[in-house]
């Protein structure tokens, strides 16, 4: 098994570092795991987060699933703060409930320029995901 390229503290460094206004002790993101080829990610809940319907908000899943994609893309190339989403799809599979939600998100595949990614959104300590993404980020030229 590839050890990652980047451990949880290492990440939690770089992001709070390269992105303050996403990723800061306010924030209620946290990165509880990180591999090679994925990670698992939590948003805790926050009433803010809620539309109407009492569901968690599709904005608030999406922000969740492309950060647990960035996660997933530094674990597996290392510090590369211009890595972007070029393509990110999602399909919401049912309601969530109003606690914190969990992403898990996994390499399909690693190239040197892109990198295709899966993310499956859950409530917490729920079985069924929420939300199915897929997702392709370009990786910048490593010189």
């Amino acid at each position: 098994m590839t050890k990652p390229q980047m451990s949880v503290a290492e990440l939690e460094r770089f992001l709070a570092m390269e992105f303050p206004q996403a990723f800061h002790p306010g924030s209620g993101l946290t990165i509880e795991k990180a591999w090679f080829g994925g990670c698992r990610v939590r948003q805790a809940y926050s009433e803010k987060f809620i539309r109407p319907g009492g569901t968690i908000s599709g904005p608030t899943m999406m922000m969740l699933a492309d950060f647990a994609l960035y996660v997933a893309v530094l674990a597996a190339i290392g510090p590369v703060p211009l890595a972007v989403t070029t393509n990110f799809n999602i399909n919401f599979l049912r309601k969530p409930t109003q606690r914190d939600i969990v992403a898990e998100a996994r390499v399909l595949k690693l190239g040197k320029r892109l990198a295709v990614l899966e993310v499956n959104i859950f409530s917490e300590d729920i079985t069924e995901p929420v939300a199915h993404v897929t997702a392709t980020y370009s990786i910048p030229p490593m010189d």
